[in-house]
């Protein structure tokens, strides 16, 4: 332990900690920018690149930025002397200077840290004028935009591309006042490797790096005579948006969630739990399949689009082994533009399927050619649930104030399953309930339904799951890309190590999609959206997808069976070397 005094107090903390976790530790505020203590996987951002933290350290000479300064015996810190304060000023004037001033427009407007900064100093004026960048803006994706004349270089965005998802997509470049973090070489974000996670965006303290909106779109349709408008909800947006209406984090606001999409013009709402017990029964006939005939194994799951994307970027070699299911978004909207139209009696291009995710990347899934037959998409629009949080509060819809209300049918009900596709390891649980199942024609009770093995939020799981008596199988489950990395790699040194892998682009699974309510900092917010979505599963009348009565009316009057000719049609995709 080293001892130093900050502020005439007293503190102990362990060698190699910083000023500024000293500090947190007497509850002393320091003010940061480019810190960021958790960007996933223990990774943290402190280079010290701001100097909005600085402090004034005794028989030290020079102001010490307090993020990224070793304690040592017997230093003495002061936070506030008027020289670090007249510093931190003049830093936050300097970055202000070259930053635009569209705050009221911009995508990050009250969640923006620099904007926070800037009110808590009371900047009313910019005291520098001068010369500013201007950058073009990178909208050439369906999901992500780049405006690099906000861009601050606090270098969370890189940090967090290249450490933690090892995609490799952000780097800094430029010297002096025109440096920037982007793509090498300014390359449209639409031909690099990036997989659209969205970590970069919740990483960004500023509005440098956004998410592509469909709102006015998806506002014009519903106000739209000539079409029939219908939504799906994920899983993981039911656990997450309610902390922006006055609930407790992670607390589960199904029933209100329906509430308010009706409330906002909705034709009819549906829940993505429900093609996600389509999925498990598709993916699970594809995984008895593989295991016994012994080929292309592992079998990946396939339900996140930025994973698909990263594979086909970076592990071409292994496009063999993905399971061909569509995510249960797209599997929503191929069901909704054939079998749902038919039974409205109405055409598939006058029907709109509206998506509320968590992701970004679905946002680039529901644009690609191979979901839009005959030129029709499947998913017309996403909407982050970050978008729907502004959607409502445009409308005047508080979801605190809404009586609980169920989703419509055929396409709304769900079983257990469903819910935990939101957090990392759920996928490949549902499966597992579902596979035991149908090899061995019994259902699982009790607390034998539950397989915690799987469960949790670490980077990456091993564990053997028994299946039946005679069929037990070793399963992997990681969550982040940096994650998925290690275990692609551990398939390629070792392809009979593992018989079925999870893997999910984002840190914790969906509940920390890139388009979720920004946790600021508070990562304790991941446990209870997690905890949430098992409460909401525990909390279903049928906790396996094989169960679910809407589904197997779908097969009956439909899709004939799994793995039909129809629903590999409409339920199942390829993949390709990018």
């Amino acid at each position: 332990m080293v001892n130093l005094t900050i502020n005439g107090k007293l503190v102990s903390v362990p060698e190699g900690s910083t000023i500024l976790e000293a500090a947190q530790k007497l509850n002393i505020n320091i003010p940061t920018l480019c810190y960021c203590a958790k960007l996933g996987n223990g990774v943290c951002n402190r280079p010290a690149s701001c100097r909005i933290c600085v402090v004034e350290v005794e028989r030290r000479r020079n102001l010490a930025p307090a993020c990224a300064t070793p304690v040592m015996e017997g230093m003495v810190v002061h936070t506030n002397t008027q020289r670090a304060l007249n510093a931190r000023r003049t830093v936050l004037e300097l970055l202000l200077s070259d930053h635009p001033k569209d705050c009221l427009v911009c995508p990050k407007n009250q969640d923006c840290e620099l904007q926070k900064l800037a009110s808590e100093f009371g900047i009313r004026e910019i005291e520098y004028k001068g010369e500013t960048n201007k950058f073009q803006i990178d909208d050439s994706s369906e999901a992500i935009v780049r405006d690099l004349s906000k861009c601050i270089m606090c270098r969370r965005c890189e940090n967090v591309c290249n450490n933690v998802q090892t995609v490799g997509a952000l780097t800094g470049f430029g010297r002096g006042f025109s440096a920037k973090v982007g793509t090498a070489w300014l390359t449209p974000l639409a031909n690099t490797s990036c997989t659209y996670c969205g970590q970069c965006v919740n990483a960004c303290p500023v509005g440098a790096i956004t998410g592509v909106s469909y709102v006015k779109k998806v506002w014009a349709a519903i106000n739209n005579p000539a079409k029939t408008v219908i939504v799906q909800t994920a899983p993981a947006v039911r656990v997450a948006i309610g902390q922006e209406f006055g609930f407790e984090s992670g607390v589960p606001v199904t029933k209100k969630l329906v509430a308010g999409l009706r409330a906002l013009g909705f034709d009819k709402v549906f829940d993505t739990n429900f093609s996600a017990d389509l999925t498990i029964i598709e993916e699970g006939y594809e995984i008895i399949e593989r295991i016994k005939s012994g080929k292309n194994l592992p079998i990946l799951t396939s339900c996140c689009p930025g994973w698909i994307n990263f594979i086909e970027h970076h592990f071409p070699d292994l496009l063999n082994i993905p399971s061909s299911c569509k995510s249960p978004q797209q599997m929503f909207g191929a069901i909704a533009k054939t079998y749902y139209a038919e039974k409205l009696g109405i055409k598939p291009e006058d029907l709109v399927v509206v998506s509320i995710m968590p992701c970004q990347a679905k946002k680039y899934e529901a644009s690609l050619p191979e979901y839009a037959p005959n030129g029709v998409r499947d998913v017309d629009y996403v909407v982050t649930t970050r978008e729907l949080v502004r959607m409502f509060k445009e409308a005047g819809v508080n979801l605190s104030n809404m009586e609980d209300e169920e989703f419509d049918s055929p396409l709304g009900y769900s079983t257990g399953a469903g819910d935990i596709f939101g957090v990392t390891g759920g996928v490949l649980e549902a499966a597992c309930r579902s596979i035991h199942w149908a090899l061995t024609g019994e259902e699982l009770e009790g607390d034998a339904i539950n397989f915690r093995a799987v469960r949790g939020l670490d980077g990456v799981k091993e564990a053997l799951v028994k299946l039946s008596p005679e069929v037990t199988i070793n399963v992997a489950v990681c969550s982040g890309l940096g994650n998925a990395r290690k275990v692609l790699e551990m398939v390629r040194k070792d392809p009979n190590r593992f018989q079925a892998i999870e893997i999910m682009a984002c840190p914790g699974g969906c509940i920390n999609g890139g388009g979720q309510p920004y946790l600021h900092g508070d990562y304790g917010l991941l446990e209870k959206r997690m905890k949430g979505l098992y409460q909401e599963d525990e909390g279903k009348p049928i906790r396996c997808s094989h169960n679910n009565p809407d589904i197997k009316k779908l097969y009956e009057e439909f899709l004939e069976k799994p793995g039909s000719e129809l629903a590999h049609k409409l339920l199942h995709t390829t993949y390709h070397q990018k």
